[in-house]
């Protein structure tokens, strides 16, 4: 894990949180309102599984860390995500975004950096469409975040109950800042028309059970984009990272490999 200090247009001094793994072709991976732990496990295994470089940043705010006043915004994470691939000098990346993070990777892909030869959008928020509420999570219990977050609840729903109290501490802290970030209703009404302005080759990754934002709205995510491909993943919910690693890794990889500018 290293602090890089960043300063970024717009927003100013920002020290970063990042862990590195892995060697090869460079993935930025962004994790969700859950906090890094919801992608920590699978980035291990991505650089495991593939000839990947993963780089896992945390969101100023989340675990504790710190976060300037001014970066409140999605679009002020995103410019501070450009400015760390040009602090890390990094080339033909790949953005992956779950959740929140997949919004953040929007609004990436919205600033055109050369150094992003791809993005992929899992189960991402941020944009409004007609018929397809986002869930209100801030209302939610916990087992109803865990219902409308998994193909298998069961399994996979975490009880705050049953946790240490650093650990619910934790949590809230988390939710607090993803609301600066996201704000109550984690859209931006204006996002959906933006992302016409995308360029860069895009793939939207869906988990067919995911039950904060349903498969129609994944699908209308993909038609906001120019030429972005759509790819439903079955027995997942709102982080396959989580319930279906190895089938998410093989649709990311593709992705990735196919749209690598070093590719002859």
């Amino acid at each position: 894990m290293t602090i890089h200090p960043l300063t970024v247009p717009g927003v100013g001094a920002v020290e970063l949180t990042v862990t590195e793994r892995g060697e090869g072709h460079p993935v930025l991976l962004l994790h969700g309102g859950g906090g890094p732990l919801t992608v920590v496990p699978w980035a291990d295994r991505f650089a495991d599984a593939e000839h990947a470089h993963v780089v896992t940043p945390v969101h100023p705010g989340f675990n504790a860390t710190p976060r300037p006043a001014g970066l409140d915004s999605i679009p002020g994470l995103a410019a501070t995500y450009v400015a760390l691939l040009d602090a890390l000098g990094l080339e033909d990346v790949t953005v992956v975004g779950n959740s929140i993070g997949g919004w953040i990777a929007a609004e990436m892909a919205l600033l055109h950096s050369p150094r992003v030869s791809s993005y992929v959008l899992v189960d991402a928020v941020g944009i409004e469409v007609a018929g397809h509420p986002v869930a209100d999570f801030f209302s939610l219990t916990p087992a109803e975040l865990a219902r409308r977050s998994y193909h298998d609840p069961a399994t996979y729903g975490v009880d705050p109950a049953k946790l240490p109290p650093q650990a619910v501490a934790a949590m809230a802290g988390n939710r607090a800042a993803l609301e600066v970030y996201a704000g109550r209703t984690m859209a931006d009404p204006t996002l959906a028309g933006r992302l016409a302005g995308v360029a860069t080759p895009t793939l939207v990754v869906w988990g067919e059970a995911d039950g904060i934002g349903d498969a129609g709205f994944g699908r209308a995510y993909a038609a906001a984009i120019p030429g972005a491909e759509f790819t439903l993943l079955p027995e997942a919910g709102h982080l396959p990272q989580i319930e279906t690693p190895d089938a998410l890794i093989t649709v990311v990889w593709a992705f990735a490999d196919a749209h690598a500018t070093g590719k002859p």
